[in-house]
């Protein structure tokens, strides 16, 4: 779950969908594309969103409703969970680490 401007958005595991709020308590689905394999994880990235999914790295320009392919699952392996380190973005993958410099369109072994 991240804090995104006034909301929460959060990933639901069950359904495979973004849903947010603006009170932690009540929940509304704002994506469910299936087409984007299955989310992982969710950041904040410098006013986009950033996904990861079973599919690769995905990215939201406005809130998780529609989202861009930034890079595929394959030679960087299974991406598994992001994070940010300043201007750097970080992905755990089941080949090992990585980081982009360019919003994860291309990423570097750490």
């Amino acid at each position: 779950m991240i804090r995104y401007g006034n909301e929460l958005i959060r990933i639901n595991v069950q359904q495979n969908t973004i849903e947010y709020s603006r009170d932690g308590r009540n929940w509304l689905t704002r994506c469910k594309n299936v087409s984007l394999g299955t989310f992982m994880d969710l950041v904040d990235y410098g006013g986009l969103i950033m996904a990861c999914t079973s599919k690769g790295v995905f990215s939201s320009k406005d809130k998780g409703q529609n989202w861009n392919i930034c890079c595929r699952t394959g030679s960087y392996g299974d991406f598994l969970q992001l994070a940010v380190d300043g201007p750097n973005l970080l992905a755990s993958t089941s080949k090992g680490v990585y980081y982009s410099k360019d919003g994860g369109h291309n990423w570097h072994r750490r």
